[in-house]
């Protein structure tokens, strides 16, 4: 493999913020962007030098996009299939289309998973009503329902049987409707000590590093604050590393993988989901690593050394939902007070409850000081 060196175009399917902060350290390395997305206002079009709009099933704009590009990567794994294989007509696409077809279906992930000797939490897959209403009682009433394709930061899902009475045949009727009566899997409730995750590089050249483990904060769903490195415990940080690179190593993987897992209170890890792109728990390595994901992506995809990913200081961050803009503007005057309190916004224009307008960051001498420091800030907001 010959690397793709600074001055060439790096195409990035998707114009989110994930592709904009990915632009951002691509310019600083000395490569030309463009991107496509549906929306032309998309957080990316500011700071890339072509925007095509086109829909993640428009095979022509992403064939568009790949003609004037040297390499294609993603920040979004919904790219349909036929975009992908219409994009590697023109230039080389990382991650590739075999890996994005296991990882865009729940089903096939979780089977992938299982047959490679991953370990993952009990689960059911769900072709109809009747399939839930089994999965609910095998599953011991708790469970989680999730559409096979699309949904993320708790969209296409549904808890079933967090109440008194546990789950029961209506509760399976409302989820199936609700999640479009379409495939799906239900994942038992764990007991979870902590959920973490773990991003990993490989570049073409077979050249893989995989960060130091990300503890992760979920409210409603969705990852309220996350924190390098996990402080969980060095024999399973360990165990962490070596199921993340197995999978990278055993996907082929071309690019970046955040591996998402569960730590249960009988201290098992569980791999939960892959999502192969930059990720949310990682956004904190921009402060914490001598690499950030960003750049490292840049790196991987265009077969050049990998980056150290050695962290320098811990470091931590909030998300900032389009909820904070709804009732007042935020005051960022006061969170940036804060001692080692840093702001990233990712200029979107229309602030909607649940929607990811940005994040603050913090450093810390410690990872619990770092979270402190960063919801401090928040609460200051």
């Amino acid at each position: 493999m010959s690397a793709i060196l600074p001055g060439a175009t790096i195409g990035i399917l998707g114009g989110g913020q994930l592709g904009r902060m990915t632009a951002m350290a691509a310019r600083s390395l000395g490569y030309r962007i463009q991107v496509m997305d549906p929306d032309p206002s998309c957080p990316a079009r500011f700071v890339v030098d072509a925007c095509f709009e086109g829909s993640w099933d428009d095979a022509r704009a992403a064939a568009d996009l790949a003609r004037g590009c040297d390499v294609i990567t993603l920040e979004i794994e919904q790219i349909a299939v036929a975009s992908l294989q219409a994009a590697a007509k023109y230039a080389p696409v990382r991650p590739g289309v075999a890996t994005m077809e296991i990882i865009q279906d729940r089903i096939l992930q979780k089977n992938w998973l299982v047959d490679h000797g991953f370990p993952v939490g009990e689960f059911r897959t769900i072709h109809s009503e009747a399939d839930l209403e089994a999965a609910i009682v095998a599953l011991g009433g708790r469970c989680f329902v999730k559409s096979a394709r699309g949904g993320y930061d708790g969209r296409s899902q549904v808890k079933i049987g967090f109440g008194e009475d546990g789950g029961s045949a209506d509760d399976a009727h409302e989820a199936w409707h609700l999640l479009g009566q379409r495939p799906a899997i239900a994942e038992k409730a764990l007991d979870l000590e902590k959920e973490i995750s773990v991003m990993v590089a490989r570049a073409p050249n077979g050249e893989l590093k995989s960060y130091p483990s990300a503890a992760n904060h979920h409210e409603n769903q969705i990852l309220a604050w996350s924190v390098i490195p996990s402080s969980i415990p060095a024999t399973l940080e360990e165990k962490a590393q070596e199921i993340a690179r197995r999978i990278a190593e055993e996907m082929n993987l071309e690019g970046v993988l955040a591996v998402e897992m569960f730590l249960t209170k009988g201290g098992q890890l569980l791999v939960n989901e892959l999502a192969p792109r930059p990720h949310n728990s990682y956004h904190a390595s921009e402060r914490a690593c001598v690499t950030s994901q960003f750049e490292q992506i840049v790196r991987a995809v265009c077969d050049l050394p990998l980056g150290d990913v050695s962290i320098v200081t811990p470091a931590a961050i909030a998300n900032l939902l389009g909820d904070l803009w709804l009732e007042n503007e935020p005051r960022f005057d006061r969170a940036l007070a804060v001692p080692g309190v840093g702001l990233h916004l990712y200029e979107k224009h229309l602030p909607r409850a649940g929607r990811k307008m940005g994040h603050l960051s913090a450093i810390g001498k410690t990872p619990e000081e770092a979270v402190s420091r960063v919801l401090e800030a928040k609460d200051l907001l």
